[in-house]
C-alpha cells in the first residue's frame, strides 16, 4: 500500500511471520494451551470463537492499534450521537434509534419513532385479533410483502429465521423481482379478500416496487377485489404519502419512512411490518432488544474485548494482508438459510467503494465478496474449495447450541457436529503423510497410494470464525444482526470510506429507463428504425440486444 504508515508495516511483517511453518493454527495451538479460551469472547446472545484465526497476541494488538490511529472509538460514538456519518448524502445513519438508542444530535426523532411503532403495534394486533377484516368480514390468512432491496432482503430472512415463532394463521409472501414470475406464483391460491399487501418503497417511485405493485391491484381487482375495500387489502411503507395515496392507498394505511433508515437496515423501521405481521408483535419488540444490546456491546465495550470491533478488524486483516478476495458465511442452522444472501446486500454495498470519503481514491482493497449457504448443504458442494482450492477463503461459522424442540435434539447433535468438524478440518487438514498412513491402514497398495496421496492431502491451516448462539430467538437474531451490521461499521472507518451511500446501485437504474422505453414502444421494423434514429446513443452491444429481442418477440407473437 502508497504511503504506508509504521503500524501497517508492522502488521505486513506479521502477516510474512504467521505464513511460516511454525506459525501455522495448529503451531499456534500447540505452543498455547489457552489459546481458545483467550480468543474467545463473550456478546450478548452469542460467543465468538477467533481462535482459528490467523492472529496471535502479537499481531491482534498491533490490528488494535490501527484501529486507535484510525479513531475507530470517535467514529463508533459519531455514529451513536447521530452525527452526519453518511457525508456524501448529509445524513446521519439512525438505525440504532429504531432499538432505543437516540442520539444527543436527534433526539426528535424519539417521538416519531415512539409515534411510528405504536401505529405498527395498533395495526398488527388488530390484524391478529379479527378487528381488522377483509372485504367479506373475515381474516387475513396471506401477507404479500411488495420491496426490493433492503425492503425485501431483511424482512424475508428474519421471517424465514423465526420460522418457530410464526403465527399459524397467517402464510407471509415476499415479492420483490420484476420478472411477472414471482409476484404470478406468490399470488397462486390466494384470494383478494383473506390478502394484504405491503407495499415497501422509501419513494414510492422504484420500478421493480411499482411493477408489482400495479400488477398486486391488478389482480385484486379483477378477482373481485372491490375498490371500497382497497384500505382494508392494501397498507405503504413509505417517504412518499401523497404518492402512495395517489396509487389509492388510504392515507390511515402508510406507514412512515425517514430518510435516515437506510435501505440495508431497515428491518428494524416499519419496512420490517411483515416480520411483527408473521409472528406477533412482542416478537418485533424482542428483536429490536436483542439488537440493542449488541448496540450497547458495540459503543460500550473496550475494543480489545469487542467482538464486532474484532471482528470487523479481522475483516481488514485479511482484506489487505492477506489478500483475501471473498468470505464464506455458513450458518448451521436452516431457518437462517436466508441469511447469506441478506448479509451480501448489507457488507458489498456498504463497503463497495473505490473513493474515502473525502472523494480520494482509496489505497488498498475494500469490501469483499460474500457468499455462503446453510450447512450441511455446503459441504456437499462448494466445501472442496474452501478445503482444497488455491484461494484463501475466511469462513464465518454460525452455530445454535440448543435445538428448537425435545424431538430435534439427536439430529441437531450431528448437525452440531458437522460445523465443528468443518471448522476443525479447515484448520487441520490432512498431511500426505496421515494420507499414506491411512491408505495403507485400508489395504491400498503402494502403486495405488503413490497414485491417488496427493489428491487426498488436505493442506489446512485455513481460517475461520465460530459464532455460538444459545438458541435462535428473537434476541439472538436481533444480536446477531446487529454484530453484522457493527462489523461493517468497523471496516468501513478503518478505509476511511461511507458506509452508507450506495451511488454505484444508482447507474444501472438510471440506464435502465430509456431502454425500457425502447423496448416498449418499438413495436414494428418502421417504429424502431424511426425511434432508434432518433434515440440517445447507447453502445453497439446493448443496440444488438434490444434489436435481438425485439425480432423474437415478433417472430413469436409476443407482443
Amino acid at each position: 500500500m502508497a504511503n504506508e504508515t509504521d503500524t501497517e508495516r508492522q502488521l505486513l511483517q506479521h502477516q510474512i511471520r504467521l505464513t511460516q511453518a511454525d506459525h501455522t493454527l495448529k503451531a499456534l495451538f500447540s505452543r498455547d494451551s489457552d489459546r481458545a479460551a483467550r480468543l474467545t469472547f463473550e456478546a450478548p446472545h452469542l460467543t465468538a470463537d477467533f481462535s482459528k484465526q490467523h492472529i496471535d497476541s502479537s499481531s491482534l494488538s498491533v490490528l488494535l492499534r490501527l484501529a486507535e490511529e484510525k479513531n475507530l472509538q470517535q467514529a463508533i460514538s459519531n455514529l451513536f450521537a447521530g452525527q452526519q456519518v453518511n457525508n456524501t448524502e448529509q445524513r446521519a445513519a439512525l438505525h440504532m434509534a429504531l432499538r432505543g438508542h437516540i442520539p444527543s444530535a436527534a433526539p426528535e426523532v424519539a417521538e416519531e419513532i415512539k409515534r411510528t411503532q405504536q401505529q405498527m403495534a395498533d395495526f398488527v394486533n388488530a390484524v391478529h385479533n379479527g378487528a381488522w377484516l377483509g372485504q367479506d368480514g373475515g381474516a387475513i390468512t396471506n401477507i404479500v410483502n411488495i420491496g426490493i432491496g433492503g425492503s425485501d432482503l431483511g424482512p424475508a430472512m428474519v421471517t424465514a429465521a423465526l420460522q418457530d415463532y410464526l403465527n399459524p394463521g397467517i402464510t407471509c409472501h415476499f415479492v420483490s423481482n420484476v420478472d411477472p414470475a414471482q409476484i404470478d406464483s406468490a399470488l397462486a391460491g390466494l384470494t383478494p379478500e383473506s390478502t394484504l399487501f405491503i407495499i415497501v418503497s422509501k419513494s414510492f417511485g422504484t420500478l421493480e416496487t411499482m411493477q408489482n405493485a400495479e400488477r398486486a391491484m391488478a389482480w385484486f381487482k379483477a378477482h373481485g377485489g372491490s375498490k371500497q375495500h382497497i384500505s382494508r387489502h392494501f397498507v405503504a411503507v413509505t417517504t412518499n404519502l401523497p404518492a402512495a395515496v395517489s396509487f389509492g392507498i388510504s392515507e390511515d394505511n402508510v406507514f412512515p419512512m425517514w430518510d435516515w433508515v437506510g435501505g440495508r437496515y431497515s428491518l428494524w423501521s416499519a419496512a420490517g411490518i411483515a416480520i411483527a405481521l408473521a409472528t406477533s408483535w412482542q416478537t418485533f419488540v424482542d428483536l429490536l432488544a436483542g439488537a440493542a444490546a449488541m448496540d450497547q456491546h458495540f459503543l460500550n465495550q473496550p475494543l480489545e474485548e469487542n467482538v464486532p470491533v474484532i471482528a470487523g478488524l479481522l475483516s481488514v486483516w485479511y482484506r489487505n494482508y492477506w489478500q483475501a478476495e471473498s468470505q464464506a458465511i455458513l450458518p448451521y442452522s436452516q431457518p437462517l438459510h436466508l441469511l447469506p444472501s441478506h448479509l451480501q446486500q448489507l457488507d458489498m454495498e456498504s463497503l463497495g467503494k473505490q473513493v474515502t470519503r473525502d472523494g480520494v481514491s482509496v489505497q488498498q482493497d475494500t469490501g469483499a465478496i460474500i457468499w455462503g449457504c446453510a450447512g450441511t448443504n455446503g459441504q456437499h458442494s462448494f466445501h472442496q474449495l474452501l478445503h482444497q482450492g488455491t484461494s484463501l477463503i475466511p469462513a464465518e461459522f454460525i452455530a445454535i447450541a440448543c435445538p428448537a424442540s425435545a424431538d430435534r435434539w439427536e439430529p441437531h447433535q450431528h448437525l452440531l457436529a458437522n460445523c465443528f468438524a468443518q471448522s476443525r478440518a479447515l484448520m487441520t487438514g490432512k498431511s500426505t503423510e496421515e494420507v499414506e498412513a491411512e491408505m495403507l491402514a485400508a489395504g491400498a497398495s503402494t502403486e495405488e497410494i503413490k497414485r491417488l496421496a496427493a489428491h487426498k492431502v488436505v493442506p489446512g491451516n485455513r481460517p475461520s470464525t465460530t459464532l455460538l448462539l444459545g438458541r435462535l430467538t428473537p434476541q439472538s437474531l436481533g444480536s446477531l444482526l446487529a454484530y453484522y451490521e457493527a462489523k461493517v461499521f468497523v471496516q468501513s472507518a478503518i478505509w476511511q470510506i461511507n458506509a452508507f451511500d450506495q451511488w454505484g446501485v444508482e447507474l444501472g437504474k438510471q440506464l435502465s429507463r430509456p431502454i425500457a422505453s425502447r423496448l416498449l414502444t418499438e413495436r414494428n421494423s418502421a417504429t424502431r428504425a424511426t425511434t432508434s434514429e432518433n434515440s440517445a446513443t447507447l453502445d453497439p452491444s446493448t443496440e444488438q440486444l434490444i434489436s435481438l429481442c425485439l425480432k423474437t418477440q415478433d417472430s413469436n407473437n409476443t407482443r
